[in-house]
């Protein structure tokens, strides 16, 4: 099921912060903060990356799978808090996974 557009605006007005950005995959929405993988928005869930700074920034934290067979995220309940959503993408930046660089090389067929 895709998140509606307006759970999307929602969230995005919360998170209206330098260094976040957005893409739309399939109905959903993978959020990056400052290049990085943070979480994303799945079946109108707000979905963080399992770091250890991200347990210890949501006590009492429930794992969610994404989509059938994703690996869990956690969810965050706290959407209502825009302070709260910024303090939480810098608590878990140093966390995150650095992009993976994309191959220069071609591939010949």
């Amino acid at each position: 099921m895709a998140t509606p557009q307006e759970y999307f605006d929602f969230i995005r007005g919360q998170l209206d912060i330098e260094g976040v950005s957005w893409r739309k995959m399939m109905g959903e929405y993978i959020l990056y903060f400052h290049g990085r993988i943070a979480g994303g928005i799945y079946d109108s869930r707000l979905l963080v990356k399992d770091v250890p700074s991200a347990r210890e920034a949501i006590p009492g934290f429930t794992l969610e799978e994404p989509y059938p067979g994703a690996k869990p995220m956690i969810l965050v309940d706290d959407v209502d808090s825009p302070d709260f959503l910024a303090e939480l993408l810098h608590k878990i930046f140093d966390d995150l996974p650095e992009p993976k660089k994309k191959s220069t090389r071609r591939k010949d067929c």
